[in-house]
């Protein structure tokens, strides 16, 4: 009994000492900051604020939103092993660090109210996270939720107290041969009369392949475009032939590394 009053205690204590970090530079103000001014403000976020800029994710954290942030704070990004940091920050590994940034980043204003056991949110990165609730409060893919529901002009942010890291991502060699399967699947189907099967084997690819894969940004749209304009269509056969299209376009690309 002693030590769980000492957990609740210094729990109170942390999430007191947040919320009072974020609080001082809007008490006098009528209106917050954007996400990364509120961050700034605070004191605590300058090593997720420099990989923000180093992966070039600053406009996106200060534009019109609304996004939910799960912020680590400075000690959660220090408890990295020796060097990570250092090497996140490197230019060559801009986009890897810009998938763990956007990892911490759901689209959307989510506040610590509509959070609930075993629910999982799509993140930016594109993989989804899973939130889990105890005695102690809510955490995320195993982070503690030490503070919540900070008003920022453009979202709300939540602190953690310690930093997630994506799903490994699916190599662009295994992306490529993911779709050639798509593919020499879903061509006897549809060629046998049956298009839903073919549009859901290649909706399924899409999909996976924004989640997990490593995509250029250009790759990335193609696919996201051919699912939204899909999004509104009762023709299977249409389906099936604007995702082939998207997929053909994916591979084509993938197949120009080689050259290059």
């Amino acid at each position: 009994m002693k030590n769980l009053l000492l957990q609740s205690f210094s729990g109170i204590i942390i999430l007191l000492m947040a919320a009072t970090l974020f609080a001082h530079d809007h008490k006098n103000n009528e209106e917050p900051g954007n996400i990364v001014q509120t961050a700034a403000s605070a004191g605590q976020f300058e090593t997720l604020l420099a990989a923000a800029k180093a992966a070039g994710l600053v406009p996106a954290l200060s534009g019109d939103g609304p996004l939910t942030v799960f912020a680590p704070t400075d000690e959660a990004f220090g408890a990295l092993p020796a060097g990570t940091i250092k090497a996140l920050l490197k230019p060559q590994n801009r986009d890897k660090l810009a998938r763990i940034l956007t990892y911490h980043v759901v689209s959307g204003q989510i506040a610590s109210d509509a959070l609930a056991d075993e629910v999982s949110l799509k993140t930016l990165a594109g993989p989804s996270v899973l939130f889990t609730q105890s005695e102690q409060g809510f955490t995320i893919e195993g982070a503690r939720i030490v503070a919540t529901d900070i008003a920022a002009s453009n979202g709300i942010v939540h602190v953690i107290d310690r930093v997630i890291m994506p799903p490994q991502q699916m190599s662009r060699a295994d992306a490529e041969q993911m779709i050639m399967s798509a593919i020499s699947k879903g061509v006897p189907m549809f060629n046998h009369g049956n298009p839903q099967a073919t549009a859901e084997i290649y909706k399924m690819t899409a999909e996976t392949l924004m989640e997990n894969a490593i995509l250029r940004p250009a790759e990335r749209d193609r696919l996201m475009k051919a699912l939204a304009d899909n999004a509104g269509s009762d023709s299977a056969e249409e389906i099936a032939w604007k995702l082939r299209y998207a997929l053909d376009d994916v591979i084509a690309s993938m197949g120009a590394d080689i050259s290059m």
